[in-house]
């Protein structure tokens, strides 16, 4: 409803009464005459001569233009307030004293302004629900949504930076795109850049597999020119060479799993603002070749991780998601979070799980990790991990900080927030020795000496939950560096203690719990460890996987993975190479001989005399540094020897 029309409805304005059959062609000629004879009041204030309705008498001819959406707007609001407004028309008719015309405003009396404003409330009440905004107040911690329902205005970035520091500072220095730049679609995800190549279908598509108990399942599929630009990734990939990959992303500028290896490669060397941009193009050539029936923001659509074609979209918003948190957007990477996390909640092949606990603190969504630990509880067992047992305390303590809430709601979640750390800590004694040190914080003597918290707790609990440990407080310390929150879990660690010197059997039974949930962690979670790239979580790793060779575009593939086409069989040149051949070759990775055909999209073998060339300066190099020892050289100086041979 524009302003102009809220001014009619309060009455500071004509234009409150409707339209009659000649009101458009009386009031058209008294502004005609107005340049003439100026403002004077005529027949326009009452009924128009036999038409039955009140004519409006308007000012500006565009005035109009809004008078439909007027009446359209306060249909209700007209049927209800029926009498108030015959009674406006009688006294105007009669020509009522209490009611005076200065100029073009019409003052009614106080109880039929009242009636006005009354009409507005119905009407601005109806527009904010249909509109979806709410009244200002926190949100109720049940909602109709689902709880993986992702909002498309918070996977755009600059929807949170507008709020921290205003559009203008974010819009202003973005430039409009450039003519000769044509894009086929909008897209959520990402917004295309000018700097891109010209967008061309890679070959990437969508299907949907089946449908059924109100989920849709979906998978990517290559085109046979993909495939083939897929082969010729992974030579590149095989030869070590990052140069490789620039080559085949020349020719494929789409192609998915380079963009994400290169843009690996991009954040090792620093150049963060690159391996941003890559990633975001990998999103974009992947949200291009959606389906029509698949949806980001439903939670009912699957993509199945066990096929390779759909990890590179997994791996894509995951990447995305860890740059937005360090841009310092972490509301719109708790927004990527709950998409990766709806794509397969059942396995979480990401272990997603691990991370939007910290992201919903960090974003100061409490009501979200509270709504979503309450949901799945019951069949996710959410308090068994490390993060959620403390960090859904943490919310509810948070939660009850805050000032607008009501007290009772206040001392409820406190009680909530006490009763639960107490659980944390006598399920997970080993994190509180830890977390203080990661805090700079120096325990008391009764805490640090107990035989609950101290050296031992962290010592005896198994090597799987000790990587969930290191995993929660490498990533989430500093949310509890706060000193209401030191406060308050030092009085709740008195509590514990308290109980555990009691002989509460609860303590027991946690114990006996820890032996057998946690005796090896499943490989999503060694798979998001890898992901995370913390060092203490990435230390705890058992040996079989560290000894694995993790690609960045795969780590860690499912076991049972399910390939729509197979790699063709590469001749292995070892197998039929010569000793001499084998020698050049182990000096120069890239040399072919004569016999043997060079990889398209690979550097080395664009031309077949460049590797040749680099193999013969490598050798030349290689003779100058050989120095030999001259035999004759001890005769010189002592040519009677030493008489050693004798």
């Amino acid at each position: 409803m524009s302003r102009r029309a809220l001014r009619r409805l309060r009455g500071e304005q004509r234009g409150q009464e409707p339209l009659g059959p000649d009101a458009l062609q009386f009031v058209l000629q008294e502004d005609d005459d107005a340049e003439e004879e100026g403002p004077k009041r005529g027949p326009g204030s009452g009924r128009s001569g036999g038409t039955g309705k009140e004519g409006v008498q308007v000012n500006n001819r565009f005035e109009l233009i809004n008078i439909e959406d007027l009446e359209d707007d306060s249909v209700a609001s007209v049927e209800k307030s029926d009498c108030t407004l015959s009674g406006d028309k009688g006294r105007a008719q009669h020509g009522n004293p209490e009611t005076k015309r200065d100029g073009d405003v019409i003052k009614a009396t106080p109880p039929e302004q009242e009636n006005v404003l009354e009409d507005i409330d119905r009407i601005l009440e109806r527009i904010e629900d249909n509109s979806g905004f709410s009244r200002p107040g926190p949100p109720p911690l049940i909602s109709r949504k689902h709880v993986l329902y992702v909002e498309h205005r918070h996977l755009n970035p600059d929807t949170e930076l507008k709020r921290y520091f205003g559009a203008r500072a974010v819009l202003g220095e973005q430039r409009p795109r450039q003519r000769q730049r044509v894009y086929p679609k909008c897209t959520w995800l990402t917004t295309p850049k000018s700097t891109w190549p010209r967008y061309s279908k890679p070959g990437l598509s969508m299907r949907l597999l089946e449908s059924k108990k109100g989920l849709s399942f979906f998978a990517f599929e290559h085109s046979e020119e993909y495939q083939q630009a897929q082969h010729k990734f992974l030579v590149a990939v095989e030869s070590m060479e990052p140069n490789n990959i620039v080559v085949l992303l020349q020719t494929s500028p789409y192609h998915v799993d380079s963009l994400l290896q290169l843009s690996d490669a991009c954040r090792f060397q620093e150049d963060q603002e690159m391996a941003r941009d890559l990633i975001e193009r990998a999103l974009y050539s992947m949200e291009c070749a959606f389906h029509p029936l698949f949806s980001l923001t439903s939670g009912t659509c699957r993509l199945d991780y066990r096929r390779p074609e759909n990890r590179s979209f997994y791996l894509a918003l995951y990447k995305q998601m860890n740059f937005l948190e360090k841009r310092g957007c972490p509301r719109t990477a708790l927004e990527y979070c709950k998409l990766i996390l709806s794509l397969e909640p059942d396995e979480d092949p990401l272990c997603m799980l691990l991370l939007v606990d910290h992201l919903a603190l960090r974003a100061r969504n409490y009501e979200y990790l509270i709504r979503l630990f309450q949901e799945w509880e019951a069949h996710r067992n959410l308090s068994q991990l490390p993060n959620f047992a403390f960090s859904v305390p943490l919310a509810y303590f948070l939660l009850s900080q805050q000032t607008d809430l009501p007290e009772h709601e206040l001392s409820s979640a406190r009680e909530k927030a006490s009763h639960l750390i107490q659980q944390a800590l006598t399920m997970f004694p080993g994190v509180l020795m830890p977390l203080l040190e990661y805090c700079s914080v120096r325990p008391d003597t009764t805490v640090a000496n107990h035989r609950f918290f101290g050296p031992d707790a962290e010592i005896s609990q198994p090597p799987a939950l000790s990587q969930l440990v290191s995993l929660y407080l490498g990533r989430s310390h500093f949310l509890w560096k706060e000193p209401a929150t030191m406060s308050w879990l030092e009085e709740n660690v008195r509590e514990v203690l308290q109980a555990v010197d009691a002989g509460d059997p609860t303590v027991e039974a946690c114990e006996n719990r820890r032996k057998v949930l946690y005796q090896r962690a499943p490989r999503n979670i060694h798979r998001h460890v890898i992901l995370s790239e913390i060092k203490e979580a990435v230390a705890a790793l058992p040996p079989d996987v560290t000894t694995q060779s993790v690609m960045g575009f795969d780590p860690l593939p499912p076991l049972d993975t399910i390939y729509s086409y197979v790699r063709p069989e590469r001749l292995s040149p070892v197998s039929h190479g010569n000793t001499i051949a084998l020698f050049f070759r182990s000096l120069l990775p890239n040399y072919t001989t004569e016999g043997e055909r060079p990889e398209e999209g690979v550097a080395g073998g664009l031309n077949r005399n460049q590797g040749l060339n680099r193999l013969m300066l490598a050798v030349r190099d290689m003779m100058a540094n050989f120095h030999f020892n001259d035999l004759e050289a001890p005769r010189e100086d002592n040519p009677e020897g030493e008489g050693d041979w004798d």
